[in-house]
């Protein structure tokens, strides 16, 4: 697939030319366009063809397997129930006697889910109803139609195949085939034989139910009409073969009194999930899409196919297990139009109340879907990481800032760049470098004229406690010199094309092959190619970022790969979602088993999927430097973190175009505030290192990132607790406040764990923020000015270019590092001031927690946990993992209590017994009380009592 030099330079040429504009949408598909979205889209809602064989169903301890027959082309399915530990339900549908086998996603879940018992409790004609647990939970299913309804007491949770969506495109024979003539052939020989020896040549459907035996597919199938794009499908100038046919799959769920929907990210668009009616559905399919436009269903660079809902009275989730394209539909109508069965007669629901109806449609595989019950958020991210895992705990230097660009042109510019942070003291942990570090386009190597020392120049940011990240991405140069190449193509590793040579496309290096990331031992191979003695130049300080992985090839359909490339036995339509993932997991390995299993690794990937969050950390890729990027940058990582995936942010300034001074500004100050913070921008932009911009722009931007080290401890904390929960760290309001209906669709703000609110100031010119403060009970600080506000309220907040509105809650108490330092490795063993927010009743809790900030060490209990807690004018530090062995050298230098009173003395007494007295000042004005100097370590029982 050779190209020639002219053909790769108009192609990267063209590249380039579409990377200057906005996303150039015809290059990518529609529903339309897409020939089985249109199919399934063109199957209105109505009475479900599908019916269950009751007298197939066979129940065990823990999984329960039925038939369902499609009455209009006698194709049987099998139907696979589970109730799965922790509130949750799974619904398994496939083919019961398939052509061949169809794909099921493997790698993303942790384990098989651990099941609990079912048993029938009822069962009739009609269909059985099944314990689900507890007193009241049900699983209703209906026979004809087949439906199924999860229920509690009187109220409908759930229903699925309530508007009768369920479509199954069984694998077949192509009806132009040898082999078709045959069969048919035989099948008329077989009907003659019937009509001569059966007394009856037809029969209804219900007399010959109780004939029906099980594992059997006694009908004849009667074959769907064929329509275009069920055997060959054109997209611009590509053909994909679909050797399989027509395979893909839909089912609907209806949600009665649901009206607010999140998740099933990678979207640039609102939090609340839109109504899909009369557009395009939300489309899941790893996409290169540069500089993607603004509130639109259109699909970008990862899939999480997880859906949340949510009302006051219940939070529950949906997981789509399907790694193939999909798309989903949402409709919201009244809960009066569902057609409940005679099953749910007794069941009664208010006409007037919403209604979400969603609807899954999938290119291939499997319908594997996992209903999570809740009933609180909290529970729905508990049942979700006990399926796909939590987030890697990363390195606490990955939580601090990261400065990139493409590309730092030398070792020079590296070292001038690095400089240039002391030079204005701006603290840094990582630079980066793009593409251009490598020679030509080879990774995992060094240009040798503009890097040809890189372990000099790793050791120069060592010495300064500072690290760098390497880009590595999976395409891989055509160059039989190129040893990367010349062994994964002996190894015979490669993805294949669907007639079973190498697959090539274009992209960075010209012509490229790419390798099977679903294959153990290409993944096996790639991880062993970081290890210091393969990787010259390499060290312990480096790391690394996965991009291009959806996979991105320049000249091919959508700028990814053909849809019958061969991943093994798979077509890249069944497996095209988790490439990313499997990218980012044998990187994130290769990184650990450099280090002999002890260090943590840190590696972002821009594809990813279900699962992604178990190997490190997203971006939202190609932005641009306008303020409606900005804004959307939270709705994003908000609906990252819903799904899994806390570890987020946005390339700050914009990849794309030029910010204006006040807009740079205003996005340091937003990303100090998200999870993953990292300035970058692209090639043919100016540079934009944060002192370009004048000395008062310079000042707000060091200012931004101060307060990003400062909250480190609070920061490390909050991915300590998602890594052992799977809360997210960059939340909705909605999360703490379930019943709060003012909160479901706001997403200009958001919390950090449940104790810091943030509104970024995201509009230009602005001169003020609405900000809505939640919770009636509740009030909140200023963490600038301590200024006290009551919960339940919105409120108009003046700013000006320094505001970054932050607001603590009363109630709570957070750790930070207030001496600065020049990156978050030179700050491990400084002091740490307590930041204790009184609530009304005048309590406080916190927690802190401490380890070496880079080793798995802390899997083997060596860390710091510690409870704070402030009640009666007593403030306390306890050991909340008393079998932890652990030590450290900070201290608690200050305490300041927010909200109080002045006392007439405060004294401190250690483990020991020791009392001190303390010094202590207090402001009237502001009702700040600050203790001085307890000089005690960090990870020791205190307490100090107020009088």
């Amino acid at each position: 697939m050779a190209a020639s030099c002219v053909s790769l330079l108009a192609v990267v040429l063209l590249f380039f030319c579409m990377s200057a504009h906005a996303v150039d949408r015809s290059n990518f598909k529609t529903c339309d366009q897409s020939s089985f979205c249109k199919r399934q889209r063109e199957l209105k809602p109505g009475q479900s063809p599908y019916r269950a064989l009751l007298d197939t169903l066979e129940l065990s301890n823990s999984r329960l397997t039925l038939q369902l027959i499609n009455d209009n082309n006698k194709v049987r399915l099998l139907l696979e129930l589970y109730r799965l530990q922790g509130n949750m339900t799974r619904v398994k549908i496939n083919e019961l006697k398939p052509l061949k086998p169809r794909y099921e996603v493997p790698d993303v879940l942790m384990a098989d889910p651990l099941t609990e018992p079912m048993s029938v409790v009822v069962q009739d004609e009609n269909g059985l109803v099944l314990s689900l647990g507890g007193a009241e939970q049900r699983l209703i299913l209906n026979a004809r139609p087949f439906r199924l309804d999860i229920v509690e007491g009187p109220q409908v949770l759930m229903s699925v195949n309530s508007r009768g969506l369920l479509a199954f495109e069984h694998l077949r024979v192509r009806k132009d085939t040898i082999s078709h003539k045959i069969s048919s052939t035989v099948g008329s020989m077989w009907d003659s034989l019937k009509s001569i020896f059966s007394s009856k040549s037809e029969s209804d459907p219900d007399e010959t139910a109780g004939q029906e035996n099980a594992g059997q597919q006694t009908e004849e199938i009667k074959e769907d009409e064929e329509k275009p794009g069920m055997w060959e499908e054109v997209f611009k100038t590509h053909s994909d073969s679909k050797p399989n046919g027509p395979s893909s799959i839909s089912l609907d769920f209806s949600l009665p009194g649901v009206e607010h929907v999140y998740g099933i990210p990678e979207h640039a668009d609102t939090l609340k999930l839109k109504n899909t009616d009369g557009s395009d559905p939300y489309r899941l399919y790893n996409l290169d899409v540069f500089q993607y436009e603004l509130h639109n269903p259109m699909a970008l660079y990862g899939s999480v196919p997880v859906l949340v809902s949510h009302s006051k009275e219940r939070t529950m989730g949906l997981f789509w297990l399907n790694a193939a394209e999909t798309w989903v539909d949402i409709s919201t109508s009244s809960a009066g139009q569902m057609m409940f069965g005679k099953m749910l007669d007794f069941v009664h629901g208010s006409s007037e109340a919403p209604q979400t109806d969603v609807r899954w449609i999938s290119e291939s595989g499997i319908i594997d879907v996992f209903i999570m019950l809740g009933p609180k958020p909290t529970d729905v991210f508990t049942q979700y990481a006990s399926l796909t895992g939590t987030q890697s705990f990363p390195p606490l230097s990955a939580l601090a800032y990261h400065q990139c660009r493409w590309n730092y042109n030398d070792q020079e510019d590296v070292r001038a760049v690095d400089e240039g942070f002391d030079e204005h003291d701006i603290p840094y942990d990582f630079i980066w470098l793009d593409i251009e570090h490598t020679d030509g386009k080879r990774y995992f190597t060094w240009d040798p004229s503009k890097f040809p020392q890189p372990k000099d120049m790793l050791q120069g940011l060592m010495d300064k406690r500072r690290k760098l990240v390497a880009i590595v991405d999976p395409h891989i140069k055509v160059d039989s010199d190129y040893k990367i190449h010349s062994e994964i193509r002996s190894k015979n590793l490669y993805v294949k094309n669907k007639d079973g040579g190498d697959y090539e496309g274009w992209c960075w290096p010209g012509n490229a092959g790419y390798p099977d990331f679903t294959n153990p031992d290409m993944r096996a191979w790639w991880s062993s190619m970081f290890a210091y003695d393969q990787y010259e130049g390499s060290m312990e300080n480096q790391y690394i970022w996965n991009d291009m992985n959806e996979p991105s090839v320049f000249n091919g359909p959508e700028v990814t790969m053909h849809k019958d490339a061969l991943h093994g036995v798979w077509e890249n339509r069944d497996v095209h979602n988790l490439y990313g993932l499997e990218v980012q997991k044998a990187t994130a390995d290769g990184l650990i088993q450099r280090s002999g299993g002890v260090e943590r690794p840190f590696v972002l990937t821009r594809a990813f999927f279900a699962g992604s969050q178990r190997y490190g950390a997203v971006w939202t890729g190609d932005n641009a430097a306008e303020w409606g990027h900005l804004k959307i940058s939270i709705p994003m990582c908000l609906s990252l973190g819903l799904v899994g995936i806390p570890f987020c942010g946005a390339d700050v300034g914009g990849f794309f175009k030029h910010p204006s001074p006040e807009l740079l500004v205003r996005w340091y100050q937003a990303g100090a505030y998200q999870p993953f913070f990292r300035a970058h921008a692209h090639l043919d932009t100016p540079r934009r290192e944060p002192w370009l911009f004048g000395p008062e722009n310079t000042a707000l931007i060091r200012e931004a990132i101060r307060q990003r080290y400062a909250l480190l401890p609070y920061w490390y904390q909050l991915f300590y607790n998602t890594k052992n929960t799977g809360q997210p760290v960059m939340r909705p309001l909605w999360v703490e406040y379930p019943e709060d209906v003012a909160t479901f669709a706001i997403e200009d703000e958001y919390l950090l764990g449940k104790d810091l609110l943030v509104h970024p100031v995201t509009d230009e010119g602005a001169k003020g923020v609405s900000i809505y403060l939640p919770g009636e009970q509740e009030v909140w600080f200023d963490v600038h000015t301590f200024e006290k506000h009551d919960g339940g309220k919105s409120r108009y907040i003046s700013v000006t270019m320094s505001s970054i509105p932050v607001f603590q809650r009363g109630g709570s108490i957070i750790c930070r590092k207030d001496r600065i330092r020049r990156s978050s490795s030179c700050m491990e063993s400084d002091p740490y001031t307590l930041y204790v927010a009184l609530s009304s009743q005048g309590s406080a809790e916190g927690e802190l927690y401490i380890d070496d900030f880079h080793s798995f060490n802390y899997e083997k209990k060596e860390f710091i946990h510690r409870r704070l807690s402030f009640s009666d004018g007593t403030l306390t530090s306890r050991n909340l993992s008393p079998d932890s062995q652990f030590s450290t050298s900070s201290w608690i230098e200050k305490i300041i209590i927010i909200g109080g009173v002045q006392p007439s003395s405060v004294r401190l007494t250690t483990a020991d017994g020791t009392e001190t007295a303390l010094e202590f000042d207090f402001d009237s004005e502001t009702e700040v009380l600050t203790l001085r100097k307890p000089r005690v370590n960090a990870g020791a029982n205190w307490t100090v009592r107020l009088r």
